[in-house]
């Protein structure tokens, strides 16, 4: 029996993440930063032009999520048009959103100042609206233990798309408390609603997957402290390996104290970090104020740097 035959019947006896395929550098180098979402083929029903759309969770008189067309001139306040199907205000305020490339968009609740509107036991919920239909409904309910106690009203807190591995990675920090970090990090299959993979330990904001370092890895940022993390991530979109801290923005900014809420790609290959201030408590959306930050990876020194 030849080699790479005894190699593949191994494999075949092993989990997927047992034999770990390599990924072609050119290829990496493109995870994160070469979009492959696709616009929702329902916008052309809303009366919004396509062109100029897009989702927001943030819209001062609107719960849940929102359509917006954003005016060609920043200054025309009178262009900026909203459209919001019956579904989206229903199950309460949302959150982050993410797109995949057949325009499917899934967003994860929050609550805002209180929780009446959004029940605790409702916060580890990932959402999705058919891009087709622009119907919402629940995806996955992530499991909650008998010993989580929901102290601070959050549950999920970041979610992200990964284009290349065809993943959902969603964040939930519904277990940890003041003194106590149980967060957990999904990986999940959008088309079947299953969880494939996770990630306990780690109360995680942020979240993206990129390739830029030369290995496919999911970046994300500390809800606990300044600090950004990274794991790597199998071809088809599994943990593997150990945790590794990239760097802080800890004293960088007005605050000093930031935690990445959101973490991208350039198109040059830079991670674009937007941070806020966080501690485990309710406020109101007009009370976030949120600092842009720019990194750049060292190919010489293997390592991320400040951009600015």
């Amino acid at each position: 029996m030849n080699r790479a035959l005894s190699l593949l019947i191994i494999c075949s006896y092993l989990l997927p993440e047992g034999c770990k395929q390599k990924i072609d550098p050119d290829e990496l180098q493109q995870i994160g930063i070469t979009p492959c979402q696709k616009a929702p083929g329902f916008i052309v029903n809303t009366g919004l032009d396509p062109k100029h759309a897009a989702f927001s969770t943030s819209e001062k008189r609107l719960k849940g999520l929102a359509l917006v067309q954003l005016p060609q001139n920043p200054a025309d306040t009178s262009g900026r048009k909203t459209w919001q199907h019956p579904d989206w205000s229903r199950f309460g305020y949302m959150g982050a959103i993410t797109t995949d490339e057949n325009g499917n968009t899934y967003t994860i609740p929050v609550p805002v100042i209180n929780v009446l509107d959004n029940p605790v036991e409702k916060q580890n919920t990932v959402y999705v609206v058919s891009g087709i239909s622009g119907e919402m409904k629940p995806l996955i309910e992530l499991p909650v233990s008998a010993k989580t106690i929901f102290t601070h009203g959050f549950g999920l807190v970041g979610i992200f798309y990964d284009c290349h591995g065809r993943k959902i990675y969603a964040s939930s920090i519904a277990g940890s408390g003041r003194d106590t970090e149980r967060g957990v990090i999904y990986a999940i299959d959008p088309s079947t609603g299953k969880i494939t993979d996770q990630l306990t330990g780690w109360d995680a904001m942020g979240l993206c997957v990129g390739g830029i370092s030369g290995e496919k890895r999911l970046y994300f940022g500390s809800a606990r402290t300044s600090d950004i993390y990274s794991v790597e991530l199998t071809s088809n979109g599994k943990f593997t390996g150990s945790v590794k801290k990239e760097f802080t923005l800890d004293l960088l900014g007005p605050r000093g104290d930031d935690k990445a809420r959101k973490i991208r790609f350039g198109k040059n290959g830079e991670m674009v970090l937007f941070g806020v201030e966080f501690n485990y408590n309710l406020t109101a959306p007009t009370e976030k104020q949120e600092t842009i930050y720019q990194f750049r990876y060292d190919e010489e020194e293997r390592k991320w740097v400040n951009a600015e």
